[in-house]
């Protein structure tokens, strides 16, 4: 997977890492080692004791979140279908920001515009910890990855767009960026709109609440924490071969930990060396 993103997007090697590891440790078979890229699938093998659930990229919460810029909160139902609608307020926010093209000004501008429609309308809005990183990071992954890596700004146009969101398909002719690229222009997003992390409280809608324990771009080691005590909560006593591929896909997650959140993030070993 890390060979397969680096060679098709020229995704940065130690971005590469982290996202991939992270995860697997989170939503992948620790005991088959094996990692669905869409939902959960027996193509993964027997499932792992609970309360792990081996439930693939489409589990809610790490990559798949709420206010996501094509699919729908999975509070009403589909949290992994194209959804025309919002889609539609892409490339609306496309033209009204970015002359027809997305960009990093249109990038900033629909992350708010996402964020505050799911408070007004998902009464179990969560954004924080894991997603509210990946929340941002989907953000700018349309213009890091998506655009010809022929040209000259960043900006992705309508056509590439709905490429990649509808049909999940590289357009004709595509050329993947020129350099390696991670989360460039994900501070510039967020300091478009600043929001702290949180949720929606009581099952209601229009209920923000900051989560003051929460990872955020001014705490991001304690992401890193927030992955640990998960794995370990998914697998609290694991034993055999299951502890040491805990123990080996920590280790390999590191090198992308001090890459992307900071070297001042200390390796920790919960289940040994």
């Amino acid at each position: 997977m890390i060979t397969a993103v680096q060679e098709g997007f020229n995704m940065e090697n130690k971005f590469a890492i982290f996202v991939t590891y992270l995860a697997h440790l989170m939503n992948g078979n620790l005991v088959t080692d094996l990692l669905s890229i869409g939902g959960k699938t027996i193509k993964t093998g027997p499932d792992p004791p609970l309360p792990a659930h081996a439930g693939g990229f489409n589990v809610h919460g790490t990559f798949e979140g709420d206010a996501g810029m094509t699919r729908a909160d999975a509070f009403f139902g589909d949290n992994h279908s194209f959804n025309e609608t919002l889609f539609d307020k892409f490339v609306d926010f496309s033209n009204r920001y970015g002359g027809g093209f997305y960009n990093l000004t249109v990038a900033g501008e629909l992350r708010f515009q996402r964020l505050q429609h799911s408070i007004a309308t998902n009464p179990q809005f969560t954004f924080k910890n894991v997603r509210y990183f990946t929340g941002y990071g989907e953000s700018v992954f349309p213009i890091n990855f998506f655009v010809d890596g022929r040209k000259t700004t960043k900006k992705l146009d309508m056509d590439s767009a709905r490429s990649f969101f509808r049909d999940m398909r590289f357009p004709p002719d595509f050329f993947r960026s020129a350099m390696p690229m991670s989360n460039n222009g994900i501070i510039d997003v967020f300091l478009m709109h600043p929001f702290l992390p949180g949720g929606n409280l009581d099952g209601k809608v229009n209920n923000f609440a900051v989560d003051p324990a929460s990872a955020d771009f001014r705490t991001p080691c304690v992401l890193y924490e927030d992955i640990l005590n998960t794995v370990k909560s998914l697998y609290p006593n694991p034993t055999g071969v299951l502890r040491r591929n805990l123990i080996k896909n920590l280790h390999y997650l590191y090198p992308g930990v001090v890459a992307v959140l900071g070297s001042e993030c200390m390796e920790q070993f919960p289940y040994g060396q």
